[in-house]
């Protein structure tokens, strides 16, 4: 998620320019709404184009540099594993590969046609292909093998060719889950427990991203009761990479023209910047709901199976789940509203399936569904306002050397731009400090780890809770003097210790919340060496508004640069991060994944500093910091983690793999062996007992899927090593009035806490 910004409210002056102009560029009348009409995507194109030119915070110029660009990244992003494509189709397009940028200007749809074109052909002939490989049995005896590096591997020159890369990708795929199988078959005859031991072994990853879905393999493999011979698993597993393959390609037949044109024009807008891209209408909506963490509809999860739509998860608290009747499981057949006549849906696309099936609160819509017993019922369901629950934030309590500790998680710096009153970031973390205070907690680590940012004005309210008044971060527009945002209110709502835990994908808005945590000295940040590294603000810009014609359809939205943050200090996030107070070992540190690995990442620079007092207020701030670098340094958990990092950094370059069993097996069993070094790391556990605040355990006690998630969740922090030392460095941040919460004998003993 991206630092966004209500554009209507801050960029008022560019946003008038663009309308003004856009009155006579775009205001002119389009034939037909047809789903594939060209007059709609020329517009489409010399809108994205205008827009971005005028409302970017540094466009790019649109020259062959540009066109070459645009090029590799679309035609990487329609083929990655260079399995549809031959070398004289490539061949053929790259006569383009210079012309895009005149294309774009002259709203040329000629390369878009011929690529699209071809790609269904290409796909429609896969589809064979991959039949034709797994209706033989393979044979394992042979001595050959298969590289995953499909950047740096040739296009097929031919169909013979392109047929055996089908094969050897399958074959790859098919032999991790044979010998998954072997091993579970072979160890349940021994009587050992079992556990499916390939994950992150292939490839240097998880087995997940091989071509197939070779996760359900695993499962399979695991539900198996019944001993099979050799001949019947290798069946099952051309079975199951088939039946994989046929929802892959039904879930690719879903996709339709404007689907492979949003792929296109986001190559183009990705050349401009890593965060610049568009929304085609549904991605839209489903960004909106990322970033309110709400919906109207049902409050069910929904995923393609063959030509059905399954139920794949009901959202607690949600009206299908409060109604009792549709379940996990159920395949939709029907879809009415209200009273009118029920749409058969299957075989539909699951995005039109969702529209039918949302809609506005208070409304009723009919679902007549199979059940998994095969029954068929009609299940009705009034429409609610459904908030995702794992959208928002979190808090825990623990208690640790006598002292009470909380611990928020905060997901998202999510927001409703539609309703000031609803659910944001800043008011929930602000109750949860409320509701920690009174539990009479003695610290609070807030955890951004793997938050991807969201509403730049939530970070603000958030920082603000825990400082007296003062500059929160710095924004730059092109042209325009900067803008500093302040939190005003004198109020603290936590004065006492505070750490903040981030990671490598801490990103955007949990980055400018550290940097002013960090420049206040107001609390310490522990994680990765450094977060993310994106320093840029992007903004959601409505591109109907440009258009009076509405027989043109919805033209989706642009998601554009227009600003830098900095950090009150100067210095921009953009690239380098924030570098944390205490680094802790992380097991994919030396992998490239930020900012700076991503191509047409804007640069570092920095600016003026802001006036801002730095917090005096922990007295034991720097000793704190030496304590947990010592702990660290000293810790042989961390230690393995640190070994297993370098570990996982020299295997992402491993990518060749044989499809000999006999050497595939011995592959696999020395990693296992290298392997089975670094398994303590995830069998660690801190014996901490961590647990909900009063009001959440009387919502658990009518809420068995909250209770459930909140019991996964408290599992997992008594597990995490990084969880644990944040709350060493808040025992270290005790002053010296604390004390302890101890049984009366020990009373004399324990009370002061440390100095």
């Amino acid at each position: 998620m991206n630092a966004i910004l209500n554009f209507m409210k801050r960029n008022y002056k560019i946003l008038l320019g663009i309308v003004f102009l856009s009155a006579t560029l775009f205001a002119f009348k389009i034939k037909s709404s047809n789903a594939e009409d060209p007059e709609k995507d020329k517009l489409l194109l010399e809108l994205l184009t205008f827009v971005i030119e005028k409302g970017h915070y540094n466009p790019a110029a649109i020259d062959d540099a540009f066109s070459k660009g645009v090029y590799k990244d679309y035609i990487q992003a329609l083929d990655p594993s260079k399995r549809f494509f031959l070398q004289s189709d490539i061949d053929e397009f790259a006569q383009f590969e210079t012309q895009l940028d005149d294309q774009l200007i002259n709203k040329d749809l000629t390369f878009f046609n011929l690529t699209y074109d071809r790609l269904i052909t290409r796909m429609n002939q896969s589809k064979t292909l991959y039949k034709d490989v797994l209706a033989v049995p393979f044979d394992y005896t042979i001595d050959e093998s298969f590289n995953t590096d499909y950047e740096k591997a040739p296009y097929a020159k031919n169909t013979t060719e392109l047929k055996d890369r089908w094969r050897k990708q399958l074959k790859l795929s098919a032999l991790a889950s044979l010998t998954d199988r072997l091993k579970f078959q072979e160890n349940k005859a021994k009587g050992i427990t079992n556990e499916v031991s390939n994950d992150s072994l292939v490839g240097g990853q998880t087995i997940e991203k091989l071509p197939v879905d070779a996760a359900k393999e695993k499962v399979a493999a695991a539900d198996d009761t019944k001993v099979k011979t050799f001949a019947e698993l290798e069946i099952d597993t051309r079975e199951n990479a088939k039946k994989s393959l046929d929802e892959y390609f039904g879930f690719m037949n879903d996709l339709d023209r404007n689907d492979w044109f949003s792929v296109y024009i986001n190559s183009i807008t990705a050349r401009f910047d890593p965060h610049t891209n568009y929304f085609a209408p549904e991605e839209k909506e489903r960004f909106d709901v990322s970033i309110s963490g709400k919906l109207e509809g049902i409050g069910a999860r929904l995923q393609k199976k063959n030509d059905y739509t399954e139920i794949s998860e009901l959202i607690s608290g949600g009206p299908a789940w409060r109604g009792k009747q549709l379940e996990s499981g159920d395949l939709v057949m029907k879809v009415a509203q209200g009273n009118a006549e029920p749409v058969d849906v299957v075989g539909m696309r699951l995005d039109d399936v969702v529209k039918k099936i949302k809609g506005p609160k208070g409304s009723e819509v009919r679902l007549t569904v199979k059940k998994v017993d095969g029954t068929v019922k009609v299940i009705s369901i009034i429409r609610d306002i459904v908030e995702i629950e794992e959208t928002y934030a979190k808090s825990s309590v623990v208690e640790k050397n006598g002292l009470k500790y909380g611990v928020i998680y905060l997901p998202k710096f999510y927001i409703d731009f539609e309703n000031k009153d609803g659910r944001d970031a800043g008011k929930d973390i602000a109750l949860e400090v409320d509701r920690l205070k009174k539990a009479g907690v003695n610290g609070i680590v807030l955890d951004v780890r793997d938050d991807g940012g969201g509403s730049l004005s939530t970070v603000v309210d958030i920082a603000g809770l825990f400082i007296e008044q003062g500059p929160i971060v710095q924004i730059k527009s092109t042209g325009v003097k900067k803008e500093v945002l302040f939190d005003r209110d004198p109020k603290i709502e936590w004065d006492g210790p505070l750490v903040i835990m981030v990671n490598s994908f801490s990103a955007s808005a949990s980055e400018i919340l550290a940097a002013a945590i960090q420049d206040y000295k107001r609390g310490i940040i522990i994680g990765s060496k450094q977060t993310y590294g994106k320093g840029t603000v992007q903004n959601v810009i409505d591109l109907n508004q440009f258009v009076r014609n509405s027989a043109v359809g919805d033209l989706g939205a642009l998601k554009t640069t227009t600003q830098k943050f900095y950090r009150i200090n100067g210095g921009s996030t953009q690239l380098d991060g924030v570098s944390s107070d205490v680094v802790m070992p992380d097991r994919y540190a030396y992998l490239k994944m930020g900012e700076r690995d991503v191509e047409n990442a804007m640069p570092w620079d920095k600016i003026d500093a802001a006036n801002y007092t730095v917090w005096n207020k922990n007295a034991n701030f720097d000793q704190a910091i030496a304590n947990s670098k010592n702990r660290i340094a000293g810790n042989a958990q961390f230690q393995l983690i640190e070994e297993n990092a370098k570990w996982i950094d020299s295997r992402s370059e491993e990518n060749t793999y044989s499809l000999n069993i006999d050497k595939f097996k011995k592959a696999q069993n020395d990693l296992e062996e290298k392997a089975k070094k670094y398994k303590p790391i995830s069998q660690y556990n801190s014996k901490l007992r961590f647990s909900s605040l009063p009001y959440e355990v009387a919502q658990m006690e009518k809420d068995n899927v909250l209770k459930e998630k909140r019991d996964r969740w408290h599992e997992g922090l008594a597990k995490d090593i990084y969880v644990e030392e944040a709350l060493n460095v808040l025992d270290d941040l005790q002053s010296k009035t604390v004390v302890k919460k101890t049984t009366p004998t020990s009373l004399k003993k324990d009370k002061l806490v440390k100095s």
